[in-house]
């Protein structure tokens, strides 16, 4: 025997419905997501090469700059600090 139309409109109406609740999960889901982060790499990769170019620096030519004679073994921490910083940044790229 044939379902009756309003059973079937009943189905329909719940099937909807859910695509609604579905749709506004979405939106919601996408409103609460982080904005693009296209910025990440151009924060990471000079930060990177700093970090780099000062360990260079310090180990070539730091007794000879005044500034990085007087900060000593800090110039180690500061050059690693800035390469672990980098590392880090390269976590919130996607």
């Amino acid at each position: 025997m044939p379902e009756s139309k309003t059973r079937k409109q009943a189905v329909d109406k719940k099937k909807s419905k859910e695509k609604a609740e579905l749709a506004e999960k979405r939106r919601e889901a996408k409103r609460l997501a982080p904005a693009s982060r296209n910025w990440v790499p151009a924060v990471f990769v000079p930060m990177g090469l700093l970090g780099v170019l000062w360990m260079v620096v310090y180990n070539l030519a730091g007794n000879m700059i005044p500034f990085m004679q007087s900060l000593g073994d800090w110039n180690v921490a500061i050059g690693l600090g800035l390469i672990v910083a980098c590392f880090s940044f390269m976590t919130l790229w996607k």
